[in-house]
Formats: C-alpha cells, sequence, structure tokens
C-alpha cells in the first residue's frame, strides 16, 4: 500500500441497475480508474486529497462491441482536502459508456452476495378474521414494517443515529439501497468526513 496525493474526477452514470460512479484518479506515478463501490455515494466532481492505493492492475471489460484495457486503482482509504465542480472538458474524459460494476461482478465466476431480503410492508393477516378493508392498513402496522425492512437493509448499522458510516464491504446493491434510502430518510452525505449526516428540521 501506497498513500500519495491526488486528484480523484468522479462522474455519475445512470445505468440499468441505478446511478453508479467511477473515476479517475490523477497522481504523479500516473492516471487510474477507480470503481470502489463506496464512490456511489458521492457526488459529482473533482476530489483533492491524499490516497491510499491498495493495487493497481490492469482490468478488461466488454462494452459496446468492443474490449476496454484500463489500469485500475483500488483505493483502501481517503483523506479528502477539497471539493470542485467538474469543467465540460474533464466530464467529457470520463465515459458515460462504463459497464456497471454491478455487471462485470456478475460475470466473475466467484458468487456473488446477495442483498438481504426486504421485509413486506403489508402484513399477512387471516382474512377470515381481520376485517380491515384492503389499503386501510393502521399506520403503526405500516410504520412497523418500514422500521424491519430498514433494519434488515442496514443491519448492525440499525438504529441509525445522526451521522451514519456506510461499510464499504458489503454487496453493490446493498450499498446504493442504503444510499437512497439514507437519502429519503433526510440524510446528506459529507465527502470530507465521509459519513452521512441527518438534516436540521
Amino acid at each position: 500500500m501506497i498513500t500519495i496525493p491526488g486528484q480523484l474526477a468522479i462522474r455519475t452514470i445512470h445505468g440499468r441497475n441505478g446511478d453508479f460512479n467511477v473515476g479517475r484518479l490523477a497522481t504523479s506515478i500516473g492516471e487510474f480508474v477507480v470503481k470502489n463501490a463506496e464512490l456511489d455515494q458521492y457526488d459529482e466532481g473533482k476530489y483533492e486529497g491524499d490516497f491510499v492505493i491498495a493495487e493497481i492492475r490492469p482490468s478488461t471489460y466488454n462494452a459496446s462491441g468492443r474490449m476496454v484495457i484500463e489500469i485500475r486503482a483500488l483505493l483502501g482509504g481517503m483523506t479528502l482536502s477539497n471539493i470542485d465542480a467538474l469543467s465540460r472538458d474533464e466530464a467529457s474524459r470520463l465515459a458515460t459508456q462504463e459497464v456497471d460494476p454491478i455487471d462485470e461482478e456478475a460475470t466473475l465466476p466467484t458468487p456473488v452476495a446477495k442483498a438481504p431480503a426486504k421485509a413486506k410492508t403489508r402484513d399477512l393477516r387471516d382474512p377470515l378474521v381481520d376485517t380491515t378493508p384492503f389499503g386501510n392498513e393502521p399506520a403503526a402496522a405500516i410504520a412497523e414494517a418500514t422500521a424491519d425492512a430498514d433494519a434488515a437493509l442496514f443491519g448492525t448499522l440499525w438504529p441509525l443515529g445522526e451521522s451514519v458510516k456506510l461499510d464499504a464491504t458489503v454487496d453493490r446493491r446493498v450499498l446504493r439501497e442504503q444510499r437512497d434510502r439514507l437519502s429519503v430518510l433526510g440524510y446528506t452525505f459529507a465527502p470530507l468526513s465521509q459519513d452521512w449526516h441527518l438534516a436540521g428540521p
């Protein structure tokens, strides 16, 4: 592992599995593609700081009838100091036809961990006993089912506090679901501290 200063340009791509981010890390020893799962939490932009590079390796994938060969850096961590918007030129340098890492992982021979099953928002009730009309579930039952689904989604992070730091080692789909759910719950991502904070009233 080496720690090196650099600039990470992140671009958001709208794919069939949802939004995902790809990055390009420019350093004094070269420029590398970065596809760490935790990048999916960040907004598009340029991030300056110190980057821990755990591994540098060539990688290939097929896209739109072509084979792409790229040099990837696997980040072991980063300490960010500054954030800027991408210029039009910088954004155009980050390809929009990238393959979603979820799809890349699906082609690997090793099994990919599945996302935890979501709890259903409607209770399975005995229709012979419960006479509540369909669509009129008590608010408390809906809230309980939603809390159960959130507990299943966030696992050991549940119940959520004022700030939440997601575990980047979970499955990418789970991380994206957690990101999207945190946004719905009123959290915002703070890139410099790399965690989510509950917005004030």
